[in-house]
């Protein structure tokens, strides 16, 4: 108990300093479990949970998001799960949707929340991982007593943020333990895990929300993250939050229609965007699936052998 006087003392005097709140992301999220939600730090208590009923309805509307996270949440708790690590989806509401553990360390997570149907944002239970990500919208580690409520200074969780196709913020990954013998090193390595999944996931569901188009990422190479999904005609279709950001892009200027070309910037000499560039295009893709054969090139494109020649003769092409 004395503990957690200290604990709330110490959250009192940091959270009641503007100056503290403007230098610390943790300190800004105390502040706010006081002034915005009304919480006190020496509240002892577990998560908000909601009923089964509205769980299942919860995991139901995610049931896409769900799908394409169970590789990496499995393969998290395959490497973690053994070692006394909690691993949780929560939704943008903070609820947790899918839970990873050990079966031995099921009543000790049960006990601090870490179970399906708990709501985990910081009106529910002050600062943590997943509730601070979501105001954030950033990855975010939250040490022990980091937390807000003296009830979770026990814990240390590390989140971070899962974005749908459209670079809209869709969940929160998160790993959290109760280990005494958890230092910071090792946390610095569950940090970098969490975030590495994360990226994963929103790798596959921009693949997946943009299935048939080709993937290209941008020029540099400095954000592998940076993908554009290219159709047929060589348009924008979809982008990942990282392309957008790079090239300023928004839904209005995807949906207008916008060239691969110009995003990736590749050189056109002047005048050569044209019907007659196009056209030699696809006689370069026609014989190339054909491998230079021009009778079959000729049928695939629907015109005569002698009408191919002549195109192939007009753009100095070799069939």
């Amino acid at each position: 108990m004395l503990a957690h006087s200290a604990h709330a003392k110490r959250v009192y005097a940091y959270a009641q300093q503007k100056s503290a709140a403007a230098k610390s992301p943790i300190v800004a999220s105390w502040r706010r479990c006081m002034t915005v939600h009304g919480l006190a730090p020496e509240r002892i208590g577990s998560p908000q949970r909601i009923t089964e009923g509205e769980l299942k309805l919860a995991q139901e509307e995610a049931g896409e998001l769900i799908a394409n996270v169970s590789d990496e949440v499995d393969r998290l708790h395959s490497v973690l799960g053994r070692a006394g690590y909690c691993i949780l989806l929560a939704n943008t509401s903070g609820v947790a949707l899918v839970r990873r553990g050990a079966r031995g360390d099921d009543r000790a997570f049960a006990d601090l929340g870490l179970w399906t149907g708990s709501v985990w944002t910081e009106a529910s239970v002050g600062t943590n991982g997943i509730g601070t990500a979501l105001v954030d919208e950033r990855a975010v580690s939250v040490f022990r007593d980091q937390h807000f409520l003296c009830s979770n200074v026990r814990l240390s969780c590390t989140s971070a943020p899962v974005r749908d196709h459209k670079g809209r913020l869709a969940a929160v990954l998160d790993i959290s333990t109760c280990r005494d013998d958890v230092g910071e090193e090792v946390f610095s390595v569950l940090t970098q895990a969490v975030r590495d999944a994360a990226s994963r996931i929103e790798l596959a569901l921009f693949r997946n929300a943009f299935a048939g188009s080709r993937f290209v990422m941008l020029p540099g190479g400095a954000n592998p993250a940076a993908l554009l999904a290219v159709d047929r005609h060589d348009l924008v279709v979809g982008a990942t939050r990282a392309a957008r950001s790079v090239l300023a892009l928004d839904d209005r200027r995807i949906e207008a229609g916008f060239p691969a070309a110009d995003a990736l910037k590749e050189s056109v000499p002047a005048g050569e965007e044209d019907l007659g560039e196009s056209e030699r295009s696809v006689l370069l893709r026609a014989l190339a699936r054909k491998k230079g054969n021009v009778s079959s090139a000729a049928i695939s494109l629907g015109i005569s052998r002698a009408t191919l020649y002549r195109k192939l003769k007009k753009f100095d092409l070799r069939g």
